[in-house]
């Protein structure tokens, strides 16, 4: 052989130039090819090994270089291809040096890789064949073997070729016989090829005997095979096999002995015939096959174990029934679990979670305990098959897990202990936060599984189960779900592509679902067993302590549902979800009303409001229409009632029937919710069917009244009106009037709710709300606290009379409930908060106050029938409804309606009706103690809020003063203890008094005056309030205030119209002036203010009146025989004049201003008396020591307090009566610097009148000497005029101080 010419110079020039060929090379000169010469010298004998090994690698070069080159050689004379052929098969079993014998291999395989020719390769196995049939000793046939293996793996056409060459593979099988392991690791390897070809019908077609002769060689093979690579090239051939049916049941019926015999091949072809009929008759405990992949299982070898555990598992895939039995009995269960604990390997992990999973089909699998067994493994096995990148593997080992679960007998546990427990819920929380959705998907499975009753410890590990909700529901957020339905139908689809993330997402949302169900199931189940609650083993004290517990779970589950679950379903609800999600979502809102009963009021509202009713009924109509899916019907009936029935239990109902209407409710909607299964939009038509289901269409009502009260409107108002009226009249025209309880009111609420929208009814439809309304035997059991109420009954005449009394009375018995707890809160604050309390809510009603005032500016005649409830009904009720009417006749400029003019003949008749009853039975009577008083207070209210007008007053057989009239008479016989109503009926005599116009009140106070009894109550109360009387004879504070104020009244008025008094009064000078004096810090406010309002009148009079006799005392005139100055003050004295003053300059002090203005008015009519009586005496009261302390302290007080009008009024009356002795012109100047900072402007009209009087004063008597001050006094004049005449305020004519009304005309700051 030359360098790179593939010829042989001593022989090369014999052959003919035909078997020749210059080979291409990139360079330009290629070599030489010689076909003839390598084939001689292949062939040669004689020729050395190391020169036929070139000539074969350099035939090998040619055949890779070259390809074609060779080909087209041979195919001149297919004679001289055979020819070589079978030089290179014999040369297999002849060659010895391992090296050529690797090339003669090489370069066969490509020769016939190269020729691809059919009659080649039947040649080839023609050839091999008669080598094996005319040889008894097989030892030399390892190469050829080997070679046929590589052949049929090159060149997988020789494979058809071989499958029906019988008698060859025939050799094959008898070939396994032989004892040389290297001889049947050879012959496996070319079954494994022929078996592993592509093409899944090779295998089937191999001749049935054969087949089945490979698989018991095969078995015994594996039996007794030492060596590795046999063992491995079996268990190759052994997985290919598996895949068949067929072949499964031989390996699987193979009997023990004869595969663990060493028995000749004629016996095995014998058996061979009759193995099939056999077949059936062999016990499956005596198959081989499960002990040796056992075995194989125990090898050190991964490799092995992967392929061993793949051939398990192909073998149970075809019938897992019948062949995991064997594999079960033979313990292989427990060594797959053993190689999950002490592997890594994803390949061999996956392997195994498959094979176990197949093997979990069986009963058998739990009976013998593999589970128990296995478990701890299994989840070691997840924990590392998580840190794995291959996310199958984890995947697939959740899954194994979860069918451990789902299948696990409940008499055998599978977590006795916590540990366990705690190892499995941390290995399926890892799962579930997996980057993986898949695996995640089905950790969820899995850990529904888990939550089964049978699977907890005891006690239940409620914290486990806690983190594993909140792991399921934390991946909510990421989650891509499905568009809206409304989104065209292509792009959705491409959206739901089942490989795509969106459909992933709604996998996982079921699975959760599943899974947050069984977490509901399972704290249901643990709430009726006590056991599974608490450890008999921990204290009481831990036990109460710790926050494992079933509450804490329930308020978990709540959470996540409340939070998560339906935020998240709410938002893709306008598509339309699986049946299963939906079935899943309703029934874990059903479960939250037993878990969590106290949290269920608020939120069941929330679900109301947030349309639920809607949503639920439209899944319903939409999916379960004609019977379809039932499961998910039963679901939402199950929600539906359980939400109705919280939503009616937490109603505002009257207890009596409450419980009762609540199960009504119930029952009806547990039998006709299932056949409620129409859309919403449908129920119109279904109210409106004749001979329709009644059951349905009072469920329909129910459902309508429940959503609407929370917001919810499922049909448009105008035409559940009209539906609902239709109902009734169809109803009643059946001759069946009474509807249930429960749903009259549901109708009457529906009706009320949607009046507005509908227009007013008569005739026969109102005759049918009449004729419903009216069946019922107690209206109150309808009653439901809502306006719109009111206004429904109020609207139509009919009803108001019959209903409207009962209404009113409903609503104002739960307003007094609601205002119950408040006053309990207010009396705790203390009288002075209470006080303030009461006049902030006199100014402010409440909403069912506020309620009522829009009720009665709309229907009038409900005024009738609220003052029918002051003068009949019990006092609490009558007491909310005088608070109505005080708010209604404040506010009286709001409305159109002259209120008091509808008042008074209502009132004037209930008054007449006391006075009849009194005079008929001399006294009045204790029943009408309740209401006489209420009667009296509402009266003097009204003439509080009445503006006083010159035409009523002045008309005897008027109104006016027939009220006047009978007061006053019921006031002269009421007894003195009977202050509740004797303080009214005073106080509306001082209003009627002080209120009415001057020039109208002759005959009214000569009524008074005239009146032997209303005077004799005067006298008796002040003659029960002197001061050594007990504080229980006293009378109350409020109605001695309401008597000085009536009897200042009756002095000024007396002395205008010089009217006739019959009986005089006493009052004490004296024990009035200590009282301001000396007990002025244990005495109220308003006492005071009255008081000196009676001194006022009485100095204004010069201390006589022929209404009253002043009685006097040593501590006024001293105990010595009066001197002139005395006498000439008498009975007032020097002393009282100066203590009236001492004490009207401590009070001057005080922040409330009806008392300032009371002593400043009182302090102006001293100064008047002195003037007149004795000037002397008023320039020393005025000039004395404790003045000019007096206008320090109020000049050092700020701002605030200087500017009040009756400061500045003070200071006017100091400077005029006593002059810069005892006002300075620095105090003016501080005076005018204060006013001048705040602004004339700012200033009230009171103030304003109050600065120009005191400005007058100082310019006219020209206590202010420079220029510029006197310049200032006239700029602030100047600003003054402008202001005074553009702002006005108007007060109320009277001030309500708790229970006594005071005109503030009687306190104007006088002026004069």
């Amino acid at each position: 052989m030359t360098g790179r010419d593939i010829i042989s110079e001593k022989i090369h020039s014999r052959h003919d130039p035909k078997w020749s060929w210059r080979l291409w090379a990139p360079e330009g000169n290629g070599s030489l090819l010689c076909v003839a010469c390598a084939f001689e010298i292949i062939g040669d004998k004689d020729v050395s090994s190391v020169r036929k090994s070139f000539a074969l690698s350099s035939l090998s070069g040619v055949l890779t270089s070259s390809p074609g080159t060779l080909r087209r050689l041979l195919q001149q004379d297919h004679r001289v291809s055979a020819h070589f052929t079978v030089t290179l098969l014999r040369m297999l079993q002849t060659t010895e040096d391992p090296v050529t014998l690797e090339k003669v291999d090489q370069v066969l395989v490509q020769l016939l890789l190269e020729l691809q020719s059919e009659t080649i390769f039947r040649f080839v196995l023609d050839e091999i064949n008669k080598k094996l049939t005319d040889q008894l000793n097989l030892k030399h046939f390892l190469a050829t073997f080997n070679f046929l293996g590589n052949l049929v793996k090159a060149v997988p056409h020789v494979a058809p070729s071989l499958v029906t060459h019988v008698t060859l593979l025939d050799c094959l099988c008898s070939a396994l016989l032989y004892p040389d392991e290297a001889l049947k690791t050879s012959i496996v390897y070319v079954w494994l090829q022929l078996t592993s070809t592509p093409g899944s019908s090779l295998v089937q077609s191999l001749p049935l005997a054969i087949r089945d002769r490979v698989c018991n060689l095969l078995l015994l093979t594996l039996a007794h095979a030492n060596s590795l690579q046999l063992i491995r090239n079996c268990v190759g051939l052994l997985l290919q096999l598996v895949q068949l049916a067929e072949a499964v049941s031989v390996l699987m019926n193979s009997p023990v002995s004869q595969i663990m015999c060493d028995e000749s091949e004629e016996i095995l072809r014998n058996n061979s015939q009759s193995l099939s009929q056999n077949q059936e008759q062999q016990p499956s405990d005596h198959c081989p096959l499960p002990l040796i992949l056992k075995k194989l299982l125990l090898s050190g070898d991964e490799t092995l174990q992967v392929t061993s555990v793949k051939c398990i598992a192909s073998v149970l895939v075809h019938s897992p029934s019948q062949y995991s039995n064997p594999f079960i009995k033979a313990d292989v269960p427990e060594f797959l679990f053993d190689r999950l604990a002490c592997s890594s390997n994803d390949v061999l992990l996956w392997s195994l979670y498959s094979c176990l999973l197949l093997l979990t089909e069986d009963p058998l699998f739990f009976s013998q305990c593999h589970s128990v067994y296995g478990i701890e493994s299994l989840v070691r096995s997840l924990k590392e098959a998580l840190q794995l990148t291959n996310l199958e593997v984890p995947k697939q080992g959740f899954l194994l897990l979860t069918k451990i679960l789902e299948r696990q007998p409940p008499s055998v546990r599978l977590f006795p202990s916590r540990q366990g427990f705690s190892a499995v819920s941390e290995a399926i929380g890892a799962g579930v936060l997996s980057s993986c959705l898949l695996v995640a998907m089905q950790s969820t499975s899995a850990a529904a599984a888990l939550f089964r009753l049978n699977h907890q410890s005891v006690p239940v590990q409620c914290k486990e189960i806690e983190g594993l909700i909140e792991a399921i529901t934390s991946r909510f957020p990421e989650l891509t779900l499905p568009p809206h339905a409304h989104l065209h139908s292509s792009r959705r689809t491409k959206w739901l592509d089942p490989s795509g993330q969106a459909t992933k997402s709604e996998g996982y949302v079921l699975q959760a679902l599943a899974c947050f169900q069984a977490a509901c199931r399972l704290a249901e189940e643990c709430a009726s067993e006590p056991v599974l609650r608490e450890n008999t083993f921990t204290s009481p004290y831990k036990q109460s302590t710790t926050q494992d517990s079933l509450e804490s779970l329930c308020q978990c589950l709540f959470r996540c549902c409340d939070s998560i679950w339906i935020p998240t379903f709410t938002r893709t609800h306008e598509y339309v979800p699986s049946i299963q999600i939906l079935e899943h979502f309703y029934t874990i809102l059903s479960s939250q009303f037993t878990l969590c009963p106290s949290l269920m009021p608020a939120f069941a509202n929330k679900l109301a409001s947030s349309g639920f009713y809607r949503q639920c009924m439209e899944h319903k109509g939409r999916l379960c229409a004609g019977n379809r899916n039932p499961n998910l019907n039963a679901a939402c009936c199950d929600f539906l009632q359980k939400l109705s029935v919280c939503l009616l239990s937490q109603s505002d109902y009257p207890s009596g029937s409450h419980q009762h209407d609540v199960k009504e409710v119930e029952n009806l909607l547990k039998h006709a919710l299932p056949s409620l299964c129409c859309p919403v939009s449908n129920w119109r038509s279904l109210l409106y069917e004749c001979q329709g289901p009644r059951a349905t269409q009072y469920c329909v009502v129910i459902i309508l009244h429940l959503a609407l009260q929370h917001g919810d409107r499922l049909l448009p108002d105008m035409m559940v009106f009209c539906s609902v009226l239709w109902l009734l009249h169809s109803v009643q025209e059946q001759g069946n009037c009474a509807l249930p309880h429960s749903v009259l009111r549901s109708a009457l609420y529906l009706l009320a709710v949607a009046q507005d929208s509908s227009p007013s009814v008569s005739g026969v439809p109102l005759n049918c709300i009449y004729k419903a309304l009216s069946s019922c035997q107690s209206f109150s059991s309808l009653y439901f606290h809502h306006t719109q109420l009111l206004h429904f009954i109020c609207r139509y005449p009919e009803l108001a009379e019959k209903f409207g009394p009962q209404v009113l009375e409903l609503w104002l018995m739960k307003k007094a409930t609601d205002a119950g707890k408040c006053m309990a809160e207010i009396q705790e604050k203390g009288e002075n908060q209470q006080s303030t309390a009461d006049e902030k809510r006199e100014h402010e009603p409440d909403t069912e106050t506020t309620e009522l005032l829009t009720l009665i500016e709309k229907y009038p005649a409900v005024i009738l029938t609220l003052l029918d409830i002051v003068c009949t009904k019990e006092a609490s009720l009558a007491q909310r409804a005088l608070a109505v009417f005080k708010q209604l006749l404040h506010s009286q400029r709001d409305f159109k309606t002259d209120l008091c003019e509808n008042l008074r003949p209502a009132l004037l008749q209930a008054l007449q009706r006391f006075n009849m009853e009194n005079m008929g039975h001399g006294q009045e009577q204790a029943a009408q103690v309740n209401s006489l008083p209420l009667v009296l207070k509402l009266l003097c209210v009204m003439q509080a809020s009445d503006p006083p007008s010159s035409s009523h007053y002045s008309n005897m057989e008027g109104e006016h003063f027939k009220l006047l009239y009978h007061v006053t008479n019921i006031a002269g016989r009421l007894k003195p203890t009977n202050t509740e109503s004797l303080l009214p009926a005073i106080n509306y005599l001082y209003c009627y008094l002080s209120l009415c116009p001057v020039d109208c009140t002759d005959r009214a106070v000569s009524m008074l005056l005239s009146s032997s009894g209303l005077m004799g109550q005067l006298q008796t109360v002040f003659s029960s309030s002197a001061p050594s009387l007990s504080s229980s004879a006293c009378p109350p504070l409020a109605l001695l205030c309401c008597c000085h104020l009536l009897l200042s009244s009756l002095i000024t008025l007396q002395r205008i119209h010089s009217a006739q008094v019959n009986k005089c009064i006493t009052w004490s000078l004296d024990e009035a002036v200590q009282c301001i004096l000396v007990r002025k810090r244990k005495t109220d406010n308003l006492l005071l203010v009255s008081s000196l309002r009676m001194l006022q009148v009485l100095l204004d009079a010069d201390l006589e009146s022929a209404v009253v006799i002043l009685t006097t005392g040593p501590g006024l005139v001293g105990c010595r025989l009066l001197g002139v100055q005395d006498g000439a003050l008498y009975p007032l004295g020097f002393r009282g004049a100066k203590c009236l003053s001492t004490a009207l300059a401590e009070l001057f002090l005080q922040k409330h201003e009806l008392l300032l203005r009371a002593s400043v008015n009182c302090l102006s009519s001293l100064l008047g008396f002195l003037q007149r009586k004795s000037p002397a005496t008023a320039k020393e009261v005025v000039c004395q020591p404790g003045s000019r302390f007096l206008l320090q302290c109020l000049l050092s007080s700020g701002e605030s307090c200087l500017l009040y009008p009756a400061i500045l009024q003070l200071i006017t009356l100091l400077l005029q009566a006593g002059g810069t002795a005892v006002l300075w012109e620095a105090d003016l100047l501080q005076v005018m610097e204060m006013v001048e900072s705040k602004g004339v402007k700012d200033l009230s009209k009171e103030a304003a009148q109050a600065l120009r009087q005191l400005l007058t004063l100082v310019q006219s008597k020209h206590f202010l000497n420079t220029e510029e001050h006197k310049q200032r006094v006239e700029n602030m004049m100047g600003a003054l005029e402008p202001q005074t005449e553009a702002e006005s305020r108007s007060l109320s004519s009277a001030l309500h101080l708790g229970d006594v009304s005071v005109c503030l005309s009687d306190f104007t700051l006088k002026t004069d």
